[in-house]
């Protein structure tokens, strides 16, 4: 058998270093005494999935399955059929004749005459011929006489309204509260805001932006000082991090790390073909030594004893014995 193919995996990088070349072959020793056993457990019991879905799963649900048709599903299918069916419909005929026919008989020959020969004919011709004309009555009195009169007192407050409080609001509006209001407060806020106010706050704020144009400069001074040390500082720092930590680190993970997890990933891979190569070798031996010992005796014991006694029992014994 030949497993020199599997010996570079691809994926390799070239010019691999001694280091790789040394770990590889004991590794996948290794690899392959802890690998072996457990493809062997694997392979035994997947084989014994198989053997017992199809000698013992396949038939028991094929059981199963004849069970549940046969005791409960053509059971349920007679008495849904042959029982609750006429049962049923015997239900539906009579809830139909104790609710429903007698409810429609009430309905048509009780509750529709009633109400509308005793309370929609009457209703209609009370309507007619007392409360239209009774309505008519009422509009013409309130048309003829009570909208003229209803008009003049109208007419007579709205004149006393305007006499007695519009006018003289008016007149306090127009030559007292404007007059007040305009040279009292408006004309003198005007002058002050004018005059004291916009002086002052332009005054404020360019004395303030001398002092943020001050405030400023003396601040950008003080980060690019700040700025020059940092720069200087986060240089050096860069670089004892990138000297002491990143490069041993890039070196170990290149030279050490990657070379040996590459080697064991293929030791498991070829561990794994070569186990189970091994496994089914083994289960093969397995199966002509259990044929051998178990099965060839076995049925060469059916065959020449069990097969020959069966047939005479059948012949002379049950056949008479069922006629």
């Amino acid at each position: 058998m030949d497993y020199g193919k599997h010996q570079a995996p691809q994926g390799y990088e070239p010019g691999e270093g001694i280091l790789t070349t040394l770990i590889r072959i004991p590794v996948r020793i290794v690899v392959l005494v802890l690998v072996l056993p457990a493809r062997m457990v694997w392979d035994a019991l997947t084989a014994l999935w198989h053997a017992a879905d199809r000698v013992l799963l396949r038939p028991l649900g094929r059981a199963l399955l004849w069970l549940l048709d046969t005791l409960v599903l053509t059971p349920l299918a007679w008495l849904y059929t042959s029982v609750l069916t006429p049962l049923g419909k015997a239900a539906a005929w009579l809830a139909v004749a104790l609710f429903v026919w007698p409810w429609i008989g009430l309905w048509r020959y009780v509750i529709v005459p009633v109400v509308r020969y005793g309370i929609a004919v009457p209703a209609v011709w009370l309507y007619a011929h007392l409360l239209t004309p009774l309505g008519h009555g009422l509009r013409w009195i309130g048309t003829a006489l009570l909208l003229p009169a209803l008009h003049g007192l109208g007419n007579g407050i709205g004149w006393l309204i305007t006499v007695l409080l519009i006018v003289p609001l008016e007149f306090l509006w127009r030559y007292v509260a404007v007059p007040v209001v305009r040279y009292g407060l408006v004309v003198p806020v005007v002058w002050l805001y004018a005059n004291v106010l916009t002086p002052i706050g332009l005054g404020t704020a360019w004395v303030l932006s001398m002092l943020w144009q001050g405030t400023a400069w003396v601040l950008a001074q003080l980060w690019r000082g700040i700025a020059a040390t940092g720069r200087g500082l986060g240089l050096a720092v860069a670089w004892l991090v990138m000297t002491l930590l990143v490069a041993p680190f890039v070196w170990t993970y290149r030279r050490i790390l990657a070379p040996v997890g590459r080697e064991i990933a293929a030791a498991f891979e070829v561990a794994w073909r070569i186990a189970g190569y091994v496994s089914r070798a083994v289960g093969r031996a397995l199966a002509w030594l259990a044929w051998h010992l178990i099965g060839a005796p076995v049925s060469w014991a059916y065959r020449t004893v069990c097969t020959p006694v069966g047939h005479f029992l059948r012949d002379a014994v049950w056949a008479p014995a069922r006629r």
